[in-house]
């Protein structure tokens, strides 16, 4: 059976069976459509938000980055798992006491203002539509390859699949589906990168193959592949940091505290039916989520090597020089994975010195023993563009791997993109239907009412985000980034001052919530344009590229949230504190026994 068969075999097999969980487990009432009814076993629950969690970014995106960034990559699986601790420790079981079902609602009370809580709606909003556009791009690259279409027209079909399966089933049929989707999503990343690292290196392990030698060779995997990317003009694989020491902390410290204020994954919590299933929970989502982060090194560093060795022969062939005219591959002998993906746009090919060979490179490189050796070659300049979206999705291909295993990837990479763009805009619906429209502007609003306006809402942010991301302002993993840098300056320091601070008043709250907000939106639109619009930056504004400190729009979610926290603490000491019931609320929050039932409205 060929390779499109069998992928359509494998994808139509995998959205039968969760459009049928979907069906089975359809939402009646609103409590079951916004936190499943609050009764999902923890395990369930653990793989339920494990999905959640590892989102296009993840699965399609992350590797891809490590890949190209090499050890610069790390901030990422640090960042993401770190804050994942530091929201099953120090919120989840808080806000699952509190009782509510949403941020803004719990921010709304315990600050006693409903400014408070439409504020946190806005914060929510950008932060998850940001989001949702480097999800949208995911789907796209995944929808491209596998239909053979461009990735924009990926992008449409996505958006159309997306708005069926969120709209119809809300949280109860999210729950069960995203079981479904981890389960999909981890075999497709461990069976390839077992396969891969048994072939490479004789070890299935692909956490142990990353440490250990080449077949038949002394030499290990990384040494090798630092060799080789030395060789061609990249920086060393192994020691390459993402910009300075002061950088990689700030980006690891935003997406740490992004991921602890993101709205979709907070919410997981309430649908356990008690403080310690949100514990365990937490715990097994733990689990999960290390299955594939400690696999992505791997994936990263394999992918690289195979890639460079299928376009030049000197990366395996220890005795040829890379350099030498025969290393490079022919045009015309290209594997048919290139081929299959040249059609999607997100791998080029440019003969640029006309010997019908490709030759990949870094053409920028400051070693000039590397441009001596390319220039004697008679190469005038890099041939190759490889978009980092697409290296976990070649992987198998690139690596010669069985059919079978490709269609699988393909199942993995759409349930991942679509798992989260899901849950994400179930925290959209409920935002504005929930806390704008029922809690502010229309309190008489009937349940049936309510209902309609989240899917709504859905549909808008849908269309919104899918046309943000024909024109995404980074690879989807980066755009990520973005999103969570905006959690961290804004939705964070609101959580954590509401839960550990008694005297912290709404005029504090309020005020640290928009500084945040406003510093990282200034900072990011300045180097991505208003509204991710291309050509609206106006970086000179702040001192030029990465003006302030060296500190890349990705990683300034730090700055907003200290900016957050000493604003709102400066607003609170010359107003009035929080009144002494709401002092009194938060010492009870803050002790951990006799949580209730989670409460309706």
């Amino acid at each position: 059976m060929d390779l499109q068969t069998t992928t359509y075999l494998f994808v139509g097999a995998s959205f039968a069976l969760y459009l049928g969980i979907a069906f089975w487990a359809r939402a009646g009432s609103t409590s079951e459509f916004y936190v499943a009814g609050g009764g999902v076993h923890p395990i369930t629950n653990g793989m339920a938000t494990a999905a959640d969690w590892m989102s296009a970014a993840s699965f399609i995106s992350m590797a891809g980055l490590i890949s190209n960034m090499g050890y610069g990559g790390a901030v990422f699986l640090m960042g993401w798992t770190g804050g994942y601790v530091l929201l099953a420790m120090l919120l989840a079981p808080y806000l699952r006491k509190f009782g509510k079902f949403t941020v803004p609602q719990f921010i709304g009370d315990r600050f006693y203002s409903k400014t408070a809580s439409t504020v946190a709606v806005v914060c929510l909003l950008t932060a998850s539509i940001t989001y949702i556009i480097g999800q949208m791009t995911g789907v796209g690259v995944a929808f491209s390859r596998f239909l053979g279409v461009s990735s924009d027209v990926g992008i449409y079909i996505g958006m159309g699949i997306v708005f069926m399966y969120a709209v119809f089933g809300g949280m109860k049929g999210i729950t069960y589906t995203q079981v479904a989707q981890y389960i999909v999503l981890i075999l497709a990343y461990l069976v390839p990168a077992f396969f891969i690292s048994l072939n490479l290196t004789g070890n299935f392990l692909p956490q142990l193959g990353l440490g250990s030698d080449l077949v038949g060779t002394n030499v290990s995997l990384l040494a090798k592949l630092d060799q080789v990317v030395t060789e061609l003009g990249f920086s060393q694989y192994t020691t390459t940091a993402a910009g300075s020491t002061l950088n990689m902390f700030f980006y690891t410290v935003s997406l740490m505290i992004g991921t602890a204020g993101l709205p979709h994954v907070i919410v997981r919590f309430f649908t356990v039916p008690k403080v310690a299933d949100a514990r365990a929970s937490a715990g097994w989502a733990l689990v999960f989520i290390a299955l594939l982060y400690t696999t992505a090194p791997a994936v990263g560093a394999m992918a690289k090597f195979n890639l460079i060795g299928t376009v030049n022969k000197g990366a395996y062939n220890a005795e040829m020089s890379m350099y030498a005219p025969e290393a490079s591959l022919l045009n015309a002998e290209r594997p048919d994975w290139m081929k299959r993906w040249e059609a999607t746009g997100l791998l080029k090919w440019e003969d640029k010195n006309g010997d019908g060979r490709i030759q990949y490179y870094n053409d920028k490189t400051k070693n000039e023993a590397v441009t001596a050796k390319a220039e004697a070659a008679g190469w005038k300049g890099n041939e190759l563009t490889v978009n980092a979206d697409i290296i976990v999705l070649a992987n198998p291909e690139i690596a010669l791997l069985p059919n079978w295993v490709i269609a699988l990837v393909a199942a993995g990479g759409l349930a991942a993109a679509l798992s989260t763009a899901a849950g994400l805009l179930l925290a959209i619906s409920s935002a504005v239907s929930h806390d704008l429209i029922k809690n502010v502007f229309n309190p008489e609003i009937s349940e049936k009412g309510e209902l309609l306006a989240g899917k709504i809402s859905m549909a808008g942010a849908i269309v919104l985000a899918g046309y943000l991301g024909l024109n995404p302002p980074g690879f989807a993993a980066g755009t990520v980034a973005l999103a969570f840098g905006i959690a961290a300056s804004s939705l964070f320091p609101a959580i954590m001052m509401g839960i550990f601070s008694r005297t912290m008043g709404n005029k504090g709250a309020i005020a640290g919530m928009l500084a945040g907000l406003f510093v990282t939106l200034f900072y990011v639109f300045a180097h991505k344009g208003l509204f991710f619009i291309k050509g609206t930056d106006f970086v000179d504004m702040v001192g030029g590229v990465n003006g302030f400190f060296g500190i890349t729009p990705e990683a300034f979610g730090t700055v907003g949230a200290i900016v957050n926290f000493a604003v709102a603490f400066l607003v609170n000491k010359v107003t009035s504190p929080a009144p002494k019931h709401i002092q009194e609320l938060v010492e009870s929050i803050r002790i951990p026994k006799g949580a209730g039932a989670a409460t309706g409205h």
